[in-house]
């Protein structure tokens, strides 16, 4: 039953009117925890993902077989709706990447993002008709499931240093009318310049909080018309960061003192089964 009720859930927190936060775990463990302190969605993260499995993260490291089987796992972790983040789709071809959104509903998954960098260093975006034509592959075939599944589109100009805003609302306008449920242009910066989009869409419109330089509130971001907020890669960057501290503390000085800030067994076991 999760399966089919997971993605009309997804799309209620879309549709009622206070914004939500969607964090992104990277395995068992973390969906768990985020689900007993109140979220109600779940998303995955590409980077959290290809981190643990000692990876880069949007260089094609990661198959698209890999990043499925992750998302069934953060799927069955919680009841709560999960996306996935699907990067690219993993191909280059429209029909291609409507074959992952099929596969990936398959996961149980209430919806997924699909975005518009390509992998490669010397060439990140994909030219504008081609990016159009692969989110209306992609809305087709989920609104071919016969079930709520929403797809969230990505302009990815601002993570590749093209800073050009004319260009990435010009490409969120598009995918919106190619039948993208979500939109979503990581890497702004700006309270400003995250509003311009806002109000330049009618759909959602997906806010990342983490990134160096994002400092802004769950008030601030629905004031300027964000409704929801994910956060990427930062709780894994995050964990992460508390690791390397903790390793060079006893690799550099032989000292212990992390162990003061670690979650004690009796922190973490509510959480756990």
């Amino acid at each position: 039953m999760k399966e089919i009720t997971a993605g009309a859930r997804f799309r209620e927190l879309h549709e009622q009117a206070d914004i939500f936060v969607m964090p992104n775990p990277w395995d068992t463990g973390t969906a768990r925890i985020l689900a007993a302190l109140g979220f109600p969605a779940l998303a995955t993260t590409s980077a959290g993902f290809a981190f643990s499995l000692g990876r880069r993260d949007a260089c094609g490291a990661v198959s698209r077989d890999e990043a499925l089987e992750h998302a069934s796992t953060i799927v069955l972790a919680t009841e709560l709706p999960v996306s996935a983040d699907l990067e690219n789709g993993y191909a280059d071809a429209p029909d291609a990447v409507a074959a992952t959104v099929r596969l990936a509903a398959e996961t149980g998954l209430a919806g997924c993002s699909i975005e518009d960098a390509t992998g490669l260093e010397n060439d990140p975006i994909y030219p504008h008709e081609l990016a159009v034509e692969r989110i209306a592959a992609a809305a087709q075939a989920a609104r071919g499931l016969h079930r709520d599944f929403l797809l969230t589109a990505r302009a990815e100009n601002f993570l590749y240093g093209r800073a050009d805003i004319e260009d990435t609302i010009k490409r969120l306008q598009a995918f919106e009318a190619a039948g993208a449920d979500v939109l979503y242009a990581p890497g702004l910066r700006e309270l400003d310049t995250i509003a311009q989009v806002c109000a330049a869409v009618s759909k959602p419109v997906n806010a990342v909080m983490g990134l160096p330089g994002t400092q802004f509130t769950v008030a601030q971001l629905a004031e300027v018309g964000v409704r929801r907020i994910s956060l990427g890669s930062a709780l894994s960057r995050a964990a992460l960061g508390a690791f390397l501290r903790a390793a060079r503390e006893v690799a550099d000085a032989g000292t212990f003192g992390f162990a003061a800030d670690a979650a004690t067994f009796s922190d973490l076991d509510p959480f756990m089964q």
